[in-house]
């Protein structure tokens, strides 16, 4: 797909197919993306984890209570590891949230060029997730999405709503 076309055309999906889960191979080129995403420092802080076993799914699924989401095959979880996180010594500041969320839109843009459904999600319940998957202290879960196929009849998304290129520019 060229790359306009892609930014123009994604979508975040609220309707999965849950009997079709995303073939292997196209799983992997997903989070190969995400394994190529820069970093600070280049320290890849990250941690990318396909729940796809159905008592996992079934577990996770009480972090984010909404219909759809019991319905995707796989979800993704993406966990931040803060003792790899780079620290700007002036101020402290961790990159460690902007490191996850470039790795994740890499991932959910080459989601959208397989043809594969995601849909962001950051209002999920972490302490859920942590025990889910039970991640130790120093990990954080930045992002959940899940991964498979919009259902046969979902009629697509409508028209992104997005503000003018002059009401988010400026030049100086």
């Amino acid at each position: 797909m060229d790359f306009w076309d892609l930014i123009h055309t994604r979508a975040s999906i609220r309707s999965y197919d849950p009997h079709r889960p995303v073939e292997e191979d196209v799983l992997h080129r997903i989070l190969e993306a995400g394994r190529l995403a820069p970093s600070a420092a280049n320290r890849q802080p990250w941690r990318f984890v396909v729940v796809h076993s159905p008592e996992k799914l079934a577990l996770l699924r009480h972090a984010y209570a909404k219909d759809w989401f019991y319905d995707a095959p796989q979800v993704l979880v993406v966990v931040g590891d803060k003792n790899e996180a780079w620290r700007r010594l002036q101020d402290g500041y961790s990159s460690l949230e902007t490191d996850v969320a470039i790795a994740m839109t890499f991932m959910i843009l080459a989601a959208a060029n397989e043809g594969v459904a995601t849909c962001w999600i950051a209002a999920f319940q972490p302490e859920v997730v942590r025990e889910v998957l039970g991640l130790s202290p120093h990990e954080e879960v930045y992002a959940l999405t899940p991964l498979g196929y919009p259902r046969p009849d979902y009629p697509g998304p409508g028209p992104k709503k997005r503000k003018d290129l002059k009401d988010v520019v400026r030049f100086v």
